[in-house]
Order: structure tokens, then C-alpha cells, then sequence
């Protein structure tokens, strides 16, 4: 580690020699995934519901608030649930060790829950006309995940978590 100094600042400034730091979540409990596998395969008329009914069980369940924000009735709905599982994530970041800078990266995919969350939260944000976070948005998903752009996510949407 290399130790910084600045003119006034009495605290050193710790810099890894390895990098920015990354932070990749731990994975949701296995019946959780598999109930969210099994909402997301039900009927188009059910699964909302079924979708639903595993965040009911599983509150804490990122992908399950990002997958039913993309199942919601409208943009305010959808706004809603992704915003609730953008912050659960920043709770689940901090409990593993996140001190609000460092990577989040798709290609882990135990983040991508928190990363889907964010996107939806990104893209709702402008349909509701709150521009101001939807730009924040886009730039706090590039600073986590710096491939962002490159990554596809819309491949991922068809496919049910593992």
C-alpha cells in the first residue's frame, strides 16, 4: 500500500496497489432462486403474481424487486419496486464490505439482482420525467460496472436465475 499525503488533510490517503476495489455479493438462498425460476416461468397472466409472491417471502431478494419491476402495471409501479431494490441492495453492498466506491460488475452474477434494480430504477426514472436520477443512475451503473455498456443484458432478461 502506498500512503498519500495532503497539505492540510491530517488523515493519509490508502491506496491499493492491486487496483480499485470489487465487491461481489453472496448468492440468494437456493429455495429463493428456485421460487423466483419457478414465478418467472408461470403463465404471462400469473406471473406478476407469482413473481410477487416470492418478494413477499424473500423481501430481501434483489433480482426478485428487479424481476417484478419489470413486470409491473405501469411506469410508477415499476419505479417503485426497482428503486425498493436498489436501496435493499446498497444495504446488501455495505454488509459485504462496500464503503461506496469500487466495482460492481455484471458479469458476477450474484450482482446482477442489485445491477437489474439499478438499470430499471435508471430507465423508469426518465419515463416518470425525474431526469436528475435518471442521469445519476446511469453514471453511478457505469462507475460500478465500467463493461456497462458492452454487457448484454437483454440476452440475460430471457434467461431464469440459476
Amino acid at each position: 500500500m502506498s500512503r498519500l499525503h495532503s497539505a492540510g488533510v491530517s488523515n493519509p490517503v490508502n491506496l491499493s496497489m492491486s487496483g480499485v476495489p470489487e465487491t461481489v455479493l453472496e448468492p440468494e438462498p437456493a429455495d429463493a432462486l428456485r421460487a423466483l425460476r419457478d414465478a418467472l416461468a408461470a403463465p404471462p397472466d400469473a406471473r406478476r403474481d407469482a413473481v410477487s409472491d416470492v418478494v413477499a417471502s424473500w423481501p430481501r431478494f434483489l433480482d426478485a424487486w428487479a424481476r417484478l419491476g419489470g413486470l409491473a402495471r405501469d411506469d410508477v409501479e415499476a419505479y417503485a419496486c426497482f428503486r425498493v431494490g436498489y436501496h435493499r441492495g446498497l444495504d446488501r453492498l455495505r454488509q459485504s464490505g462496500w464503503r461506496g466506491s469500487g466495482y460492481v460488475r455484471w458479469r458476477h452474477e450474484t450482482n446482477r439482482g442489485f445491477l437489474r434494480a439499478l438499470d430499471g430504477l435508471h430507465r423508469t426514472a426518465g419515463a416518470i420525467g425525474e431526469h436528475d436520477e435518471e442521469a445519476r443512475c446511469a453514471e453511478f451503473l457505469h462507475q460500478l460496472d465500467p463493461e456497462w455498456d458492452r454487457v448484454d443484458h437483454d440476452a440475460d432478461e430471457q434467461r431464469p436465475p440459476e
